[in-house]
């Protein structure tokens, strides 16, 4: 089943078009990596389908419907860069942010929305770090905790935004580990990654990208050298070379 239809999708920054007719639907329980070179609007793509980027034209659907109706489905990451991490709040808080779209905005989260919001830091293995200011955090704990704050939204559709960059190992592993069993779970996850040694590994499906789609299906049949050549055009050495 399709849980997110884009069609004809067209969007510009500062006057320079970094979408151009893109086209893509993503079934249910995938787990995609959005992978292009430095510009190709992978983030832009995010942004315009969370209404957070104005469209230039074309339509996305969530569920069969539009964003509004199923805000409360749909679960973002942001580029850990994008977030003030000197904003002074605690972990426990960041992730209680995830759960306002349900308390809402003018009401005092419970005891049942703070133990959600523990047991999704225990899940990322941040637990005892639930009292600690977010910038006295390593990158990768400020990764975990950000990752910690959307599971709890306990969202059907899940964005993520370079979540594995500048992350140790060890993050990366829960990261992975936390994804794939999302996957399990039949939630649906689309990550913009930029490693292409571990597409193969990490993800069922992939979406190439260069401001327009060059190809999208299961990894075994779109992550393809020639298709990366295009995306990347054709500068890159294919990594299964040497």
């Amino acid at each position: 089943m399709s849980v997110l239809q884009v069609q004809g999708l067209n969007a510009s920054y500062r006057k320079n078009k970094v979408l151009h007719d893109v086209s893509f639907e993503v079934e249910q329980g995938s787990l995609t990596s959005i992978v292009g070179p430095n510009g190709a609007g992978k983030s832009t793509l995010l942004k315009v389908m969370l209404e957070l980027h104005p469209k230039l034209s074309g339509d996305v659907s969530f569920f069969g419907s539009s964003l509004s109706k199923t805000k409360t489905r749909v679960g973002y990451v942001p580029q850990r860069g994008s977030v003030d991490w000197d904003f002074p709040t605690d972990a426990l808080d960041v992730v209680m942010m995830g759960l306002y779209g349900r308390v809402g905005w003018l009401k005092r989260p419970n005891k049942s929305h703070k133990e959600k919001a523990m047991a999704s830091l225990e899940q990322m293995g941040m637990a005892d770090f639930a009292g600690r200011q977010i910038s006295q955090l390593s990158g990768g704990q400020q990764q975990r905790v950000f990752l910690a704050r959307a599971l709890v939204q306990d969202a059907d559709l899940y964005f993520m935004d370079e979540p594995l960059a500048g992350v140790d190992a060890a993050t990366e592993r829960a990261i992975m580990t936390t994804l794939k069993d999302l996957k399990t779970a039949g939630k649906t996850v689309m990550v913009v990654h930029h490693d292409l040694q571990t597409v193969e590994d990490y993800f069922d499906h992939v979406l190439l990208l260069n401001r327009t789609v060059i190809a999208h299906g299961k990894t075994e049949e779109a992550f393809t050298k020639e298709h990366v050549y295009r995306a990347y055009g054709g500068t890159l050495r294919w990594m299964k070379e040497a």
